[in-house]
């Protein structure tokens, strides 16, 4: 039996049905490489087959304008019969609603990393002037040790277009993962897929969404009107900056939210870094010479073996010779260290109120340094002998009485 053919494509087979057609994996017999065709039976759609038609090629339109590594690519487009077609990349992963199991959270770190690539690929979409509108973990494709794809614009509005096929007040997309002016009918723009996002994130960190009700009425008040609580309520592993971050994300006022994709992504970039780096490493050195904690400890280092193993050869006598006074080169000072700027830490440290401008740091080390010390004068001499000879006398008079 001969295989289906839609145009130069071998249908191998299914990949998945979704709302406008079926995708099928196929083989591309001119370029000899596998693609994902996906199709739309416009004979299923009598009285609309003319709008569902234009959407098909709509989205082909807004796909096939971007080239981005988070989005995925279009190659072509055509129609055989009453199926219209639509050849695309064919990616060898899983969508990311498989990896959300009911009530299981996905670690943080590869959360953070798939809401940031999802980020990256839309602020590209935006930029470009397509807005996709059905942000949701079934049009997300996570490829193992590849990056995360965007799939599916079929509702996607380009906002350069003309046509009325996504038209204000008109609710398209999942209800589970809609913004609150898609809920009650608004125009929704690029701010909207950034909330879907925004719901993606939460189910990802905490395995449950945002948003729940017992049908789709309750759903949708839900999101017009609940705030839902923080996610590191619901899992302790999620850092507080990615509270605010989500937060953002879910304001009900468009206003509040990201204004740019790219403005989300800089920051979930930002935090993954953070939840990344291990703790140890986000703290400065600690010097040597130093107790880890706040308790004294037991120096059993490299260094308390060199002091333990110190000689000291020196005599009274070499005790009671003055000092050296040319004091070695200090070693480690900037040359910066007369600056202003040093001056004014110095004297906050100190507590003295000083003025870069009429004190050098010199002086203001001079003004911590003890007075010093001086040698006795003759009158010191003078009382001190006298003292000695009285002294002297009296014992001697005291000898003779005896």
């Amino acid at each position: 039996m001969e295989a289906a053919k839609l145009g130069r494509y071998v249908i191998q087979s299914e990949l998945g049905r979704g709302a406008m057609g079926v995708v099928y994996k196929a083989s591309d017999t001119i370029l000899e490489r596998t693609v994902a065709v996906k199709t739309v039976n416009m004979a299923l759609e009598r009285e609309d087959a003319d709008k569902y038609e234009a959407r098909f090629y709509q989205e082909a339109r807004a796909a096939g304008s971007l080239n981005h590594p988070n989005i995925v690519t279009v190659y072509d487009v055509g129609k055989e019969g009453d199926v219209a077609y639509m050849a695309m990349e064919f990616i060898e992963g899983v969508e990311l609603r498989a990896l959300i199991g009911e009530g299981r959270a996905l670690p943080v770190a590869q959360a953070v990393s798939i809401a940031a690539q999802v980020a990256e690929g839309l602020a590209y979409a935006h930029q470009h002037g397509v807005v996709h509108r059905d942000v949701k973990p079934a049009n997300i494709m996570v490829v193992h040790d590849g990056p995360v794809k965007i799939t599916d614009f079929g509702i996607a509005r380009m906002r350069a277009t003309t046509d009325e096929l996504t038209q204000t007040g008109v609710m398209l997309g999942s209800p589970k993962y809609m913004s609150p002016e898609q809920v009650i009918g608004k125009r929704a723009d690029h701010r909207s897929d950034l909330f879907s996002l925004g719901v993606i994130l939460y189910e990802l960190l905490t395995g449950g969404a945002p948003f729940n009700g017992e049908n789709v009425t309750a759903l949708m008040y839900q999101i017009v009107n609940f705030a839902p609580p923080a996610p590191s309520a619901v899992n302790p592993a999620v850092p507080e900056l990615l509270d605010y971050i989500v937060a953002k994300m879910l304001a009900k006022p468009m206003e509040e939210r990201y204004q740019s994709a790219q403005d989300l992504a800089q920051d979930l970039r930002a935090c993954e870094r953070e939840v990344s780096t291990p703790l140890a490493s986000t703290m400065p050195p600690r010097p040597a010479g130093l107790a880890r904690g706040a308790q004294p400890e037991l120096a059993v280092t490299q260094a308390q073996a060199v002091v333990m193993a110190q000689t000291l050869n020196r005599t009274r006598q070499e005790d009671a010779r003055p000092a050296e006074t040319t004091a070695p080169p200090a070693r480690g000072l900037a040359h910066s260290f007369d600056s202003a700027e040093a001056t004014q830490r110095l004297a906050a440290l100190t507590g003295a109120a000083v003025s870069p401008e009429s004190v050098s740091a010199t002086q203001a080390l001079s003004s911590m340094k003890p007075p010093p010390k001086r040698g006795w004068r003759r009158r010191d001499w003078l009382l001190v002998g006298g003292a000695g000879v009285l002294g002297a006398l009296l014992a001697a008079a005291i000898v003779r009485r005896r």
